[in-house]
């Protein structure tokens, strides 16, 4: 018997492919009438590919097993209706964790450096009139990591590549990690000269990265966030840069994206990305296989690859 599934978003071309050989994919996405088609195929859906599913969406699927998200990610899942419900819910955690850190230190290279201000300089024709100035560097600079998962390790790894000391905060101090830990957060602000954002979003994050602590980094403090924009109280973020308050910051997330600050698109110390930490084919080739793994793993009575419910 065929095994449906429901997709809800637009999800990578191999993973996509790898999903209509071995199931019968309903697309959500790209019906016309979604309520109509939802009614339809509902009672027969027994798993989900992707994220962004909700307690409503959950409700309406009375078969539903499973939640296969992509992305190492879960705030866009809603864990304890699935938990309630019973179904099971993955992730693709590990797979993106290179192409992550190694994105974060580019934006750290490319805000200390002014590397797409330099680029514009070029291409504007303002070489031609003067130098364009000097700017920072991350040697013998201290960054602060926010979330020292399999992710902030390598960031951590590829900094300390970089000449600089690094320090980290989290719920709880890592044993045997050879970095200074920081109970509160506003304190290791106040220490380092970078301060980068790597932990999960949802409700225990919400704003942990208050105005508080981004006065705490100060003036020449730099920020970076490829975690979630709900991390950083967004308005006082604008505000700082705007005036001074806080030296710069390179941002691959917002608040309500795609919608960015327009404020932010002018200034001269921001590097901003559109979502990019993941992007690249081999990290999401590598992302839609872990996806489907997960889903035949369930559908043959295996152990799940990476649970997460």
């Amino acid at each position: 018997m065929p095994i449906d599934i429901l997709q809800t978003g637009k999800l990578h071309a191999s993973c996509e492919a790898a999903l209509a050989e071995r199931y019968t994919v309903h697309k959500l996405h790209e019906a016309t009438d979604r309520d109509a088609f939802l009614a339809e195929v509902a009672p027969r859906i027994r798993a989900h590919a992707g994220s962004g599913v909700g307690a409503d969406l959950i409700a309406k699927l009375p078969r539903l097993e499973i939640i296969a998200g992509f992305g190492v990610g879960t705030d866009s899942i809603d864990l304890a209706a699935a938990k309630a419900a019973g179904v099971r819910v993955t992730n693709t955690p590990d797979v993106l964790n290179d192409a992550v850190a190694e994105l974060t230190i580019g934006m750290m290279i490319s805000l200390a450096r002014r590397i797409p201000q330099g680029d514009r300089f070029v291409r504007d024709g303002k070489w031609l009139k003067g130098n364009m100035g000097l700017f920072s560097e991350l040697t013998g600079k201290t960054v602060g990591i926010l979330g020292l998962g399999r992710i902030g390790k390598e960031i951590a790894t590829r900094a300390q590549a970089m000449k600089m000391r690094v320090v980290y905060h989290g719920r709880n101090r890592q044993e045997n990690q050879p970095y200074i830990y920081y109970d509160k957060l506003v304190e290791m602000a106040r220490d380092v000269d970078w301060l980068v954002l790597i932990a999960p979003g949802g409700k225990s994050t919400d704003r942990i990265v208050s105005r508080e602590v981004l006065e705490a980094l100060g003036p020449q403090g730099m920020l970076v966030n490829m975690a979630r924009g709900t991390l950083v109280d967004e308005p006082a973020l604008v505000d700082l840069l705007v005036n001074g308050g806080l030296g710069g910051a390179a941002l691959d997330v917002f608040e309500k994206e795609p919608q960015v600050p327009e404020a932010l698109f002018t200034l001269d110390n921001v590097v901003l990305a559109p979502h990019q930490g993941s992007a690249t084919h081999q990290t999401r080739d590598a992302m839609g296989a872990t996806l489907v793994a997960n889903l035949d793993a369930h559908f043959a009575g295996n152990p799940l690859i990476s649970p997460v419910v």
